[in-house]
């Protein structure tokens, strides 16, 4: 049996967190059966329609969250209103910034999403008597640093056709992770939002699409569902390594 599938019949364990998927490779991995009973009586799944807020910039912060399913996406906002688009998260990210009461940031769904949602004082307790679930945010902290260096590099030193690929690439390989060579998936973003993402204007992203399109990486139906045939033709559109 899969390791990381081994308490799936573990009668101790909540059976919704039996069920849930996101678990074994979120943060609510590293708790006990008894912690996660405990943080099961607390916790609230719950429904998020595409566009609307879970928590926005300069609330408090009460709640921590776990995504289950669909994207969330992340802005900043500035005095005079202007808005930035600077990340997103798909299951199983973990909702939420450790050791502020105050969110930075405006967190979104992008598309009808699902998480789970728990008080933080119990979590920042479980942090201080679990090392593996402090080692595990720890762990996503430093991925997330390295993905927002990675995306530096794109916005600042990237084509406009490889920004696009970037994109579309990145949006792939999280919404379809098990796939190795092809993926399909609806765009969670708006050619406005990813615009905004991206740095570039509208019609760009459209004509940049278009190409990838016409050069065979991509296929696009209904204009938002996105076919990927084959993942290193879009890897080596986008400039990667």
């Amino acid at each position: 049996m899969d390791v990381a599938r081994k308490d799936i019949h573990n009668s101790q364990i909540p059976v919704v967190c039996r069920s849930c998927e996101a678990r074994h490779g979120g943060v609510c991995g590293a708790l006990s059966s008894g912690q996660l009973i405990e943080l099961n009586r607390h916790s609230v799944r719950r429904e998020v329609s595409a566009g609307c807020e879970i928590v926005g910039q300069g609330e408090a912060v009460c709640r921590y969250s776990s995504v289950l399913r669909g994207v969330v996406k992340l802005s900043k906002m500035m005095s005079d209103g202007r808005q930035q688009i600077v990340g997103l998260q798909f299951s199983p990210d973990f909702l939420g910034r450790l050791f502020l009461h105050e969110s930075t940031l405006t967190a979104e769904a992008a598309t009808d999403t699902e998480i789970c949602s728990f008080p933080r004082p119990i979590l920042d307790r479980m942090i201080a008597e679990t090392p593996e679930l402090g080692h595990r945010l720890h762990s996503q902290a430093l991925q997330e640093l390295d993905d927002a260096r990675d995306w530096m590099l794109t916005l600042g030193r990237k084509t406009a056709q490889e920004k696009v690929a970037s994109f579309l690439y990145m949006i792939a390989t999280h919404i379809d992770p098990d796939s190795a060579d092809c993926a399909t998936f609806d765009l969670p973003l708006s050619r406005a939002d990813i615009g905004d993402f991206l740095g570039l204007t509208i019609e760009t992203v459209s004509r940049q699409i278009t190409k990838l399109r016409k050069l065979g990486i991509i296929t696009v139906e209904n204009n938002r569902h996105v076919t990927v045939p084959d993942l290193d033709r879009l890897n080596t559109a986008a400039g990667n390594d």
